[in-house]
């Protein structure tokens, strides 16, 4: 069996990284969202196990003393982990393994696994960026302010990325993120196993 990709979307909050993972997931086979780890505490509306892992911090320092984080990094306060375990089931499967997690997080995970595909997520500009933090009416000024100013460094830490999608229209930039990961599913290095197979088969 083919072993499976792990995709990263990454994006500063407001850019749409979130929206565009969930009309992935309908749309594409195989693809599977890789469920993180937190210590944040469960918004309304919220499962566990399907939107994160919720554990205490305890329990969080025992997982990254055992290994068993791919990426983890405190954000706003709390920290996120990506489980190793949970990728690897995904991959080893054939599924492509999606990962919504921040830009040092994914630059982590494609040191440790080179072959990770990296996906920014950008507004057109800072003003666009601005409205939706403020239309999305859950976050006071200060919190929207301080989004702002993480935002720059999580864009300056997409340079390291494969691909950048600017979402400027919804549907398209969706359409942009699905191309990219259907075209790196048929990369030679993905079908080299079949190449071989149909070239022995020929030399029977």
């Amino acid at each position: 069996m083919i072993r499976g990709n792990i995709i990263v979307i990454s994006a500063p909050s407001g850019a749409g990284k979130t929206t565009i993972c969930r009309a992935l997931l309908p749309r594409m086979e195989s693809l599977v969202l890789s469920v993180s780890y937190t210590t944040r505490e469960r918004r309304v509306g919220e499962e566990g196990g399907k939107d994160y892992y919720y554990v205490d911090e305890k329990e969080f320092d025992n997982m990254v003393n055992r290994n068993e984080f791919l990426e983890y990094a405190k954000v706003f306060g709390n920290w996120y982990g990506t489980s190793c375990s949970v990728v690897e089931t995904i991959v080893s499967g054939g599924g492509d393994a999606l990962l919504e997690i921040d830009t040092q997080g994914g630059n982590s995970v494609k040191a440790a696994v080179p072959e990770t595909i990296l996906i920014g997520i950008v507004p057109p500009d800072r003003d666009t960026l601005r409205k939706r933090l403020i239309g999305r009416a859950r976050d006071s000024r200060e919190d929207i302010e301080r989004r702002l100013d993480e935002a720059w460094k999580e864009i300056n830490g997409l340079r390291k990325y494969d691909y950048i999608v600017v979402n400027n229209e919804l549907e398209t930039a969706i359409r942009q993120v699905e191309c990219i990961v259907r075209a790196q599913r048929s990369r030679w290095e993905r079908t080299k196993g079949v190449l071989d197979t149909i070239l022995h088969e020929k030399g029977d």
